[in-house]
């Protein structure tokens, strides 16, 4: 059957777009500027160069009005920030005195100024830079680049749709600013934001835009009566302003729920909705509500977040569905395509059959196009590609990859029992005090250490032939033998190898575990100039062999200190994965656990007493909304403990997890039975001490006291305040002392520096604790 065109023909668009180009050529232009190589003008020529491709990429695939403002140097949100004026008081002067060094100081931090807190973009493995709000922060408008970057799209032929984060989404992800009471909302800044909101807006409409989106994710959470009212309110302003753009209203990541009523009676001029999986409640909710009668429906058809193919049959069918509830309805992905690589056809090592299953940026557009020429032509406009679709699609379900029979009779065989440790904590606690003999207020670091330029170069000489995986190898033994030389010299406790072989925490593991693939540049910005390769979950998960063993015991034969043992977790290893969309993930997740199991297993009967099972997901992966949460942490704390309670009573099992909001979760980080869990704080000022205190968390605990995402140097007395902190909430008896995160990205003398000092606090607070403390 052939689809009734549309009324209006329907238009591809996207809602914003990954920054870093084809090479990554942002992340080496800002890196460069920070050590002094690239000067601040060449900076900004390449961003412009960056945008400019962007641009004539998306125009050339079709896409009609292209996102302007979503290029950022290191966060959105902190751009947001910088345009409503609300710079920390202890950054002004570096931004008055440099407005791009003190951009960037906010970022990072300067040795003698803290940065920002930085937190998860809601499910997301993206970071932004948390706002410090409070009574007296006063906002004023900046919208120089917002306005720049607009007429540059304009002086180049294209049509620019600004895109900024939404006044309640911004207040509703701020912070009471350091010395601002805790109960402090934001949210009663509203009325004080709006009027800068709206000198943008009038700034954009006089530079020439005829669109502005404003994103507002934070609507799919759950919202309560207030904060809906609050966002009628701003919509009801903004929308009655009599000199602006128009304006298209975003929500991303899930279902809208009672906000979708509220910004359909807003007098604005479009909605953009979720209609992807996560989303679909919203076709329904948006027929329950009349549709959207003389407004703009962009309708997020193409997954954002993933990167499979799009079912082009099913979309349709959305899309038809919608045509009788707005006006007018133009495609797009379900969110910022930020999220995804950027091109699959650079994929030259995945089998060419696979790699008809992926679709990263590009392809998305592509497949945006296809939708919206569909959309208005009908069907017959695109036989070809709707054959084609039908053919991948029947492909990837029917392959050998997605299924194995063993894998699968093994989980089926799970059972509670498999999930419990053999004793309690009480009792696994001393049998470890006994075996391992730690002091009071134990040191340890996350497990990475500084991944040198060297250690870049062995792995580069090896993939190129340079040297033989011997020469390869006698590398990465003299860097274990250096890692382990410096932390019993400046006094650690429980040591680490320092995973000089590893790649990536996901992707080290991924590429030894059947099911998965990896990809050479499907690169993901994760933070700042941070970017990671997320690996491909594309069918049923097995250990073929022992993956850490080797290291970890070669670490532990040159030292009478414990050496951890270091595994990626099996939520962690779905969340920074693009995982299978073909099965329920709790089945995914069950199946990476009993991959690690057979590790965990393994290295303990290799001799290794402390085997550190990371999970910084835990939280980041939570659903959206609380209704969800109770089914999801389930699976998610059953997984981790079926990965880990094989092992005896006197091995010791840590887990770690950084930069989000934990105070909801407390519960779960319990049910995860972990002897010791490790977690960023140094940024929050111990707040996660505070929230496990609160909770009553009988285990051992190390609250962070060094923010590695950060290149200064804690001084001894600011890491010994911050373990103060830390004992106002957990006994000394179950405190460690550690960095916030992995050292990976850091440089050895800044993490010489650091950990010397760190351990010096923890002598220092030592020393002045009870002999009854222990």
């Amino acid at each position: 059957m052939t689809a009734k065109p549309a009324a209006a023909a329907a238009r591809a668009t996207v809602y914003g777009y990954p920054r870093q180009g084809p090479n990554r050529e942002l992340k080496k232009a800002i890196e460069g500027y920070w050590k002094g190589r690239v000067t601040a003008d060449a900076l900004r020529a390449t961003a412009a160069e960056l945008r400019r491709g962007t641009w004539q990429q998306l125009a050339e695939a079709g896409v009609h009005d292209v996102p302007t403002g979503d290029f950022s140097y290191y966060d959105h949100v902190l751009d947001t920030s910088v345009m409503v004026g609300a710079v920390p008081g202890r950054h002004r002067a570096a931004v008055d005195a440099d407005a791009l060094d003190g951009y960037f100081a906010m970022a990072r931090g300067t040795q003698d100024v803290a940065p920002l807190e930085m937190t998860k973009w809601f499910d997301t493995n993206y970071h932004y830079l948390v706002p410090e709000l409070g009574p007296d922060t006063v906002f004023t408008a900046d919208s120089a680049k917002q306005v720049a970057e607009c007429a540059e799209a304009l002086a180049l032929g294209y049509t620019p749709r600004p895109v900024l984060v939404g006044p309640i989404t911004y207040l509703l992800l701020a912070k009471p600013a350091p010395g601002v009471a805790a109960d402090f909302e934001p949210l009663t800044l509203l009325d004080r934001l709006l009027p800068v909101y709206a000198e943008v807006l009038a700034d954009l409409r006089a530079a020439g835009a005829e669109w502005v989106q404003l994103d507002e994710p934070a609507l799919v959470q759950d919202r309560t009566p207030a904060e809906l009212n609050a966002a009628a309110r701003a919509y009801r302003e903004l929308g009655g302003l009599a000199d602006r753009p128009k304006l298209l209203v975003a929500s991303y990541f899930g279902r809208l729920g009672e906000a979708l009523t509220v910004l359909a009676k807003a007098p604005v001029d479009g909605l953009a909705l979720d209609f992807t999986e996560s989303g679909a409640g919203n076709l329904d909710d948006l027929a329950a509500a009349g549709g959207l009668p003389g407004k703009r429906l962009v309708a997020g058809v193409v997954n954002g977040r993933n990167i499979w193919i799009n079912d082009y049959e099913k979309s349709l069918a959305t899309l038809g569905t919608l045509l009788g509830l707005a006006d007018r309805v133009d495609v797009s992905a379900s969110c910022s395509l930020l999220h995804v690589p950027l091109d699959a056809d650079a994929e030259r090592d995945i089998d060419p059959q696979i790699a008809r299953w992926l679709a990263f940026a590009r392809q998305k557009t592509e497949e945006i196009v296809v939708l919206a020429r569909g959309l208005a032509g009908g069907t017959d406009t695109i036989a070809a590609e709707l054959a084609a679709n039908r053919a991948d699609l029947a492909s990837r379900a029917g392959a050998a990859l997605t299924r194995d029979p063993a894998v699968r009779a093994r989980t089926a065989a799970v059972t509670d029992a498999d999930g419990r440790r053999s004793q309690p904590y009480t009792e696994r606690s001393a049998a470890q005090r006994a075996h391992l003999g730690l002091p009071l207020l134990p040191t340890t670091t996350i497990g990475s250490f500084p991944q040198t330029t060297e250690l870049r170069t062995a792995r580069a000489d090896l993939r190129a032939g340079r040297i033989d995986e011997a020469g390869y190898e006698e590398r990465i033994k003299d860097e274990i033998r250096e890692v382990l030389s410096f932390q019993e010299k400046a006094g650690l406790d429980v040591l680490v190898h320092g995973e000089p072989e590893r790649n990536d925490m996901v992707q080290y593991f991924a590429e030894q575990l059947t099911g998965y693939l990896a990809t050479q540049h499907g690169w993901v910005q994760s933070y700042g100039t941070r970017y990671v390769r997320p690996p491909v979950l594309a069918g049923d998960i097995s250990r073929p062999e022992p993956m850490t063993v080797r290291w970890t015991t070669y670490a532990q034969s040159l030292t009478a200190r414990p050496v951890k043992g270091m595994l990626t977790g099996p939520v962690t290893m779905l969340a920074w994965s693009f995982v299978r969309d073909d099965q329920p993930l709790g089945d995914t997740a069950r199946q990476v656990a009993l991959a690690l199991r057979d590790e965990v297993n393994d290295l303990e009967a290799s001799g290794t007493s402390v085997i550190q099972v990371d999970e910084p997901a835990l939280r980041e992966t939570l659903p959206l909304r609380a209704a969800e949460h109770a089914a999801y942490l389930e699976w998610a704390t059953e997984s981790f403990r079926l990965a880990t309670s094989g092992v005896r009573p006197d091995t010791q099992i840590h887990t770690h997890m950084c930069y989000a909001e934990f105070g909801d979760i407390v519960q779960a980080i319990d049910d995860l039975d972990a002897d010791v869990i490790s977690l960023e704080a140094a940024r929050s000022h111990m707040q996660v001490a505070r929230e496990l205190a609160a909770h009553g968390y009988p285990r051992e605990a190390g609250p962070g006291v060094y923010d590695i995402h950060s290149p200064r140097i804690p001084s001894t007395e600011e890491a010994a305040a911050l373990l103060r902190k830390g004992l106002e909430a957990i006994p000394a008896s179950r405190l460690w002392v550690n960095p916030d995160c992995g050292l990976k990205t850091r440089g050895w003398p800044e993490t010489r520096a650091s950990l010397e000092n760190l351990v010096a606090a923890a002598r220092e607070i030592r020393a002045e604790l009870p002999t009854e403390a222990a």
